[in-house]
């Protein structure tokens, strides 16, 4: 009788060592799993690819022009492109260096957190495939594999960018005379100007600082693509 009990009251503790066992697993399982970082899950969705060609249509303060993207020209450029333009990054965007004779350009978003989130994902370069003529729409880039959201519309011919690595990905084909006619009155941004608006600011400020200090700007009202 006593042997009898002696060998249930074992059974009983196995058993419970046993499930004790599997929970401490289980434990280590969900617990040791890192979450994902609050900033990794905030980074902005990434569509596989843009289509081979697109369109998108910019409403401005100054009147309407297109841009039409080949993605053969620069693939990663196009991609990033189109990636901005579905999240409308560029809405209420300024165009905040405009140099007469040389380039507009824009793609500093109006938030700076939402700014300084895209800025973490930068792009491998493309090869050169087309020359920075006029009216042709490249990445600015602070060096290799830099870009990100800043783009340039060359208002003249500036071939000379291409060896330097700015690859065009697209051209403006209809509405060129309203790029032509964006507030230049500032001109170049430091360091190349002593008046225009300072990036690090507009990056830091967002369009809070554009707005108290450089009033008179040109920007963009909506960027969507109207064909593909």
């Amino acid at each position: 009788m006593f042997r009898w009990w002696r060998t249930l009251v074992q059974a009983r503790i196995g058993a419970m060592r046993n499930s004790l066992l599997l929970y401490s697993l289980f434990l280590v399982l969900t617990g040791c799993s890192p979450a994902p970082p609050r900033e990794q899950a905030a980074q902005p969705k990434r569509p596989a690819r843009a289509p081979d060609n697109f369109q998108v249509r910019f409403e401005t303060s100054k009147g309407p022009f297109t841009i039409e993207v080949d993605r053969a020209w620069a693939p990663r450029g196009a991609d990033r492109f189109y990636e901005l333009v579905e999240d409308r990054f560029f809405d209420e965007a300024r165009f905040f260096r405009v140099v007469k004779g040389f380039v507009v350009q824009f793609g500093i978003h109006k938030d700076p957190v939402i700014n300084a989130r895209w800025n973490k994902l930068h792009l491998v370069d493309d090869p050169v495939r087309e020359s920075n003529k006029r009216g042709y729409v490249s990445y600015a880039t602070s060096g290799p594999s830099t870009r990100t959201t800043q783009i340039f519309i060359n208002l003249a011919d500036n071939s000379r960018l291409d060896s330097r690595g700015f690859a065009p990905f697209g051209r403006v084909t209809d509405g060129m005379d309203v790029v032509d006619k964006l507030y230049a009155g500032y001109g170049d941004s430091p360091p190349l100007g002593y008046y225009g608006p300072d990036q690090n600011k507009i990056e830091a400020e967002g369009n809070a600082y554009l707005e108290r200090s450089f009033s008179r700007l040109d920007y963009i009202r909506t960027a969507r693509v109207v064909s593909h």
